[in-house]
């Protein structure tokens, strides 16, 4: 579809009804009005009110005066783009503000655009705001709204196919069984245990999942729960998508919700740092804002417990922790006002581990996590393939000779078993010997010789 310029725009009352008759056509897309219908895709719509955007105007007091407080002078104009709400929504707060004598015109921009500062009251005001939050970011959706949205796209309404898994784990040596035993567990959308040897792809294949439920979803930047506010886009485990590619034209880029940003779906790994604290609403004691735990943040994508077994906290405090949003979908956090609310618990938990889950976790938690999976050795076959793809890759020539040196020397004669990691981390050894050495980089009997006694070396006790 062809771009619009801004020069052949419609007048605004054109572009009101215009979305009016698509949404006549498609339905009430509001998320205020309307629940998203599961599987059938979201898209947060722009809000033309104040009731649409369902944000109460105390709120959005509370952020404005933070931001002048901030920054001294504002045009309104970009006031509304820090709310990340249209101007005709935020106009009505400045009005009252004014009318209240917290915030009085400076003047105009070069644009005409009236600009303001805080009153000697409205500072004051805006002082005691900051000491309660300092939060002057987008304007938080509700939580019943964020709500729907994972409903609507959660992993578990994916149609999840043979074909998704081969595009999701292209690139990795994985065999056919392996995939017919992950595929129904990713179309369930339920937990699951993979386990297994250190240095078989366990976290690798639980990196990759995420991938076979589809490329991007759309996350609300904060939501409102009364007066707190509770970020949910986090840019250090969020990855934000190219604005709008999978829909160009004029109805996505002048009818998108601004609250909300489009993201990869996301995968969060915790592994033996993880404790209790990360599963619930933490506040930074300086700035007094609310971040979403890490189960929050991972919402409609994947969690993974990374060495399970091994946290800090007692095996037994998280599986009680998780026992019952597991099953329900559905978690209590509490607020810093002590107040208990309810919020989505959507994701495809893993937990991955070296041990064997019954060994960790009675029976009532394993019901809860119907799929177990165990990542085995990579037989020979594989071991050699694996082999030949990393040379490749880290541009190190294939020498099958001296491979097979390596398979009867140092594992049938050693009785070593083979493990997926050792491929890489072997050729690694053997590129920056020949490096070091200045010898052109190849694999051979030398340098696969002085790779295993630096890799496989275990201390000898000291004899007495």
């Amino acid at each position: 579809m062809s771009t619009i310029s801004s020069t052949s725009l419609p007048d605004p009352e054109a572009i009101d009804e215009l979305f009016d008759r698509v949404n006549t056509i498609l339905g009430d897309h509001s998320l205020v009005n309307q629940e998203p219908v599961p599987g059938t895709g979201f898209i947060p719509r722009q809000p033309r009110s104040l009731r649409e955007a369902n944000v109460s105007p105390n709120v959005m007091e509370r952020i404005i005066m933070r931001f002048l407080l901030q920054a001294s002078i504002l045009a309104g104009r970009r006031i509304a783009t820090q709310l990340r709400l249209p101007f005709k929504l935020v106009e009505p707060v400045l009005k009252q503000l004014r009318q209240e004598k917290h915030i009085e015109l400076s003047g105009t921009t070069t644009a005409g655009d009236s600009e303001f500062v805080l009153t000697n009251t409205g500072r004051e005001r805006a002082k005691q705001y900051v000491a309660e939050c300092s939060y002057f970011g987008a304007a938080p959706v509700p939580l019943s709204d964020y709500a729907a949205s994972v409903k609507a796209q959660s992993p578990s309404n994916q149609q999840i196919s043979i074909h998704d898994l081969h595009r999701a784990f292209r690139g990795l040596t994985i065999s056919d069984a392996m995939l017919s035993r992950l595929g129904p567990a990713l179309r369930a959308g339920r937990g699951l245990f993979l386990y297994g040897q250190a240095g078989n792809g366990k976290t690798t294949i639980a990196e990759r999942i995420t991938e076979a439920f589809g490329s991007t979803i759309w996350i609300p930047r904060a939501v409102a729960v009364d007066s707190d506010v509770i970020r949910i886009f986090d840019p250090t485990v969020h990855v934000e998508a190219e604005e709008f590619n999978a829909n160009p034209g004029l109805l996505d880029s002048q009818d998108i919700d601004r609250r909300w940003v489009r993201i990869r779906r996301p995968t969060i790994i915790s592994g033996g740092e993880l404790t209790m604290r990360e599963l619930e609403i933490q506040i930074n004691p300086t700035s007094r804002v609310c971040e979403a735990p890490l189960q929050v943040k991972s919402n409609c994508g994947t969690l993974v417990i990374d060495d399970f077994g091994r946290q800090r906290m007692p095996v037994e405090e998280l599986l009680n922790r998780w026992i019952i949003p597991l099953e329900k979908r559905h978690d209590y956090l509490n607020l810093p006002t002590g107040k208990k609310v309810q919020f989505p618990f959507d994701q495809l938990m893993i937990f991955s581990t070296n041990l064997e889950p019954g060994d960790l976790v009675d029976a009532a938690f394993l019901r809860r996590i119907p799929y177990k999976i165990e990542v085995p050795d990579p037989t020979e076959e594989q071991f050699r393939l694996l082999f030949e793809t990393v040379a490749e890759g880290l541009g190190v020539p294939n020498n099958p000779e001296a491979l097979q040196y390596l398979i009867d020397k140092h594992y049938r004669r050693a009785g070593r078993p083979f493990r997926a990691c050792q491929p890489r981390d072997l050729l690694q050894q053997v590129r920056y010997y020949c490096l070091f050495h200045e010898i052109p980089i190849e694999m051979s009997r030398e340098s696969l010789d002085a790779a295993v006694l630096n890799y496989f070396s275990i201390m000898q006790p000291v004899k007495s």
